[in-house]
């Protein structure tokens, strides 16, 4: 066994006075069954998954008959007052809505496109498609308001061809659609319109009409139906189409149910900002109250710091059964509850399980929400993390097993079939299941390359065995295959354990880090600073720019006793950090440096900024901070 991984595991005996006291959730313990062959690892799950619906939409009827007034989904209004639809009410927009979007003669050739952010009108119209059996694309807002280039529109636009476009207001999206949505292409909005453009309002489609057609349609729809396509982040290149079938929402929802049976015994209540055009938001957490029975309270707010209020405004109101976030929005909350009794009142009176994905989350996050919770309610909250992606529906792993470690990704979920391939020297995960795609929409080149002859989906991403004599405690991450790379010594160097290191340990004023050492002698840093806990640490005002905070002596004094704290666990060259730059300039999405959801694109980061990587290596740049 590993020594590193034996040290950390919390798996000791403890005295009944030294056990921490944990909320009652019913969470599965699948036992794994494990293989080798030829240095190649299989992992399976001992429990089969269950049989699947045909159609995620008859979850949505099942609810309808059973508790047609549950509120299936709210969104607070302009009044500020929170507007509902229950289970009976989308199910009868959906029939309604679907059948006049059958008008427009929609199909997987030419999809509905949305290019507007979380909303009512945006859900009622995917759960339209999802009835009359019509594919859509929920695109990121970002691509159409924030790039300048609208380069991963045009590119979206070109590889679905889409038959209608969809967005809440004309005016926030009028640059996007006028360069790069053809003519010809019909539009429709929530508000607004564009003169000379095919146009109708959204409010047009919910007339009431004879839906037999869309009835019929819905009973066509089968587990092979495209629901959905979705859009990788385009961490490497382009992003990619992939097609999201029935088959894979089922089968991953029921995935989630088996390994969180709590979803089933009370219906969750689910508190969420995160994007729908991303995996984990609009499939993971939005399928969690469709096929559970449970209320999503749609979040507006974001865990920015002029985002953050609203979570917060929302949390004061609403008793979430369960949160999901990324690492950023628990750095946001944990600060929060520990300083106010309203929320900590009203948020865990109710909630059974925490999860976040994304990123890592700090030991120094998990430690302050054990203790604000401690001192609240007596006992602690599970928090849970796992690996999935959007080529999976997403989830693959889940960390049910019995170890706590920071980049412990657990045990295979049911109907998840793992396999552990030496690539580089490390081990690539590869998953097989009835939640994983069978190809990227026309890319036929990239399906091939994307499946081995076994029929598993090469992720690309790295996993390890916690302890390889005890594959029952289940997989670590270990990085990005691609991101890897060698010294100029040819001493290899593993890029994502590194990063995550350095991110943890550099909370909260680190946003993220890209390791610049490909072919060189030493490794350096560029990191990506969280501007406003940088300025609180330097003593600045507001106010002050870019420049000036990351000047500042006190946060120079920082990185430095930062970089002396890493290296003392340094190993040697491969993970001995020689210097670190603090970067003034954000990452761009049109250069590909960053993605919607706040993911760094490395390749592109040290592709982009090779000038300034060659001025530090040189100690011509006066941001270098030596270690």
């Amino acid at each position: 066994m590993n020594s590193k991984a034996c040290e950390s595991l919390s798996l000791s005996p403890q005295s009944p006075e030294e056990r921490p006291r944990w909320r009652s959730v019913t969470i599965g313990q699948p036992g794994v069954a494990f293989a080798e062959a030829n240095e190649i690892f299989y992992m399976r799950p001992r429990e089969l998954l269950e049989p699947l619906p045909t159609r995620l939409l008859d979850r949505l009827r099942h609810w309808a008959r059973l508790t047609p007034g549950q509120t299936l989904v709210a969104r607070r209004g302009d009044d500020g007052a929170w507007q509902r639809l229950s289970y009976a009410q989308m199910l009868a927009s959906a029939r309604t809505i679907g059948q006049h979007l059958l008008d427009y003669g929609l199909s997987a050739e030419r999809p509905l496109l949305i290019l507007s952010g979380n909303g009512l009108d945006h859900l009622k119209l995917a759960t339209a498609c999802l009835y009359a059996g019509i594919p859509y694309c929920p695109v990121s807002p970002a691509y159409s308001t924030l790039s300048q280039d609208l380069a991963k529109l045009r590119h979206i636009v070109e590889r679905l061809q889409p038959g209608l476009v969809f967005a809440a207001d004309s005016d926030s999206y009028a640059r996007a659609i006028e360069t790069v949505i053809p003519a010809d292409v019909p539009l429709l909005f929530s508000e607004g319109a564009l003169p000379g453009r095919p146009c109708r309002v959204f409010a047009d489609l919910e007339r009431p009409t004879d839906t037999a057609a869309a009835d019929a349609a819905f009973e066509r729809v089968g587990p092979d139906s495209i629901a959905k396509f979705l859009f990788t982040s385009g961490s490497t290149k382009l992003p990619k189409a992939v097609p999201t079938t029935q088959r894979m929402l089922c089968a991953n929802q029921q995935m989630l149910l088996q390994t969180f049976p709590v979803f089933g015994e009370e219906p969750p209540v689910l508190v969420d900002w995160l994007p729908w055009n991303h995996t984990f938001g609009g499939s993971h957490n939005v399928g969690i109250a469709l096929y559970n029975g449970g209320t999503l309270y749609i979040d507006d707010g974001k865990p920015t710091p002029q985002g953050f209020a609203e979570t917060l405004r929302n949390l004061r109101e609403i008793s979430p059964t369960a949160y999901l976030t990324v690492p950023k929005g628990w750095e946001e909350l944990v600060g929060a509850l520990e300083q106010d009794g309203e929320l900590r009142e009203r948020f865990f009176t109710k909630v059974k399980l925490f999860f976040f994905a994304a990123a890592g989350l700090s030991q120094s996050v998990r430690e302050r929400l054990d203790r604000v919770a401690e001192a609240h309610c007596g006992e602690r909250i599970r928090m849970m993390a796992g690996l999935g992606m959007t080529e999976t529906a997403p989830s693959c792993t889940f960390s049910t097993g019995p170890v706590d470690m920071a980049g412990y990704v657990g045990l295979p979920a049911p109907g998840c079939e793992v396999k552990l391939v030496p690539v580089d020297g490390k081990l690539e995960a590869r998953f097989r299941g009835p939640h994983v795609m069978a190809g990227y929409w026309r890319e036929p080149e990239l399906t091939a390359e994307a499946f081995d002859e076994e029929g598993y989906y090469r992720s690309g991403d790295a996993l390890k065995l916690v302890d390889p004599e005890r594959p029952e405690l289940g997989l670590l991450f270990d990085g990005r295959i691609a991101e890897d790379f060698k010294l100029s010594s040819g001493v290899f160097v593993s890029v994502g354990p590194l990063r995550t290191r350095i991110i943890l340990a550099g909370a909260p004023y680190i946003q993220d880090v890209v390791v610049t050492a490909p072919n060189r002698p030493e490794i350096g840093l560029l990191i990506f600073p969280r501007l406003p806990e940088c300025r609180a640490l330097a003593g600045l005002p507001e106010s002050a720019p870019a420049a000036e905070v990351l000047a500042a002596p006190a946060l120079r004094d920082w990185l430095r006793n930062l970089l002396g704290e890493l290296n003392r666990t340094a190993t040697g060259n491969a993970s001995r950090l020689a210097w670190a730059c603090l970067l003034a300039e954000p990452p761009c999405i049109d250069r590909g440096e960053v993605t919607d959801k706040g993911s760094i694109n490395q390749r592109a980061v040290l592709q982009f900024r090779e000038a300034q990587i060659d001025a530090l290596y040189a100690g011509e740049d006066a941001g270098r901070v030596l270690a």
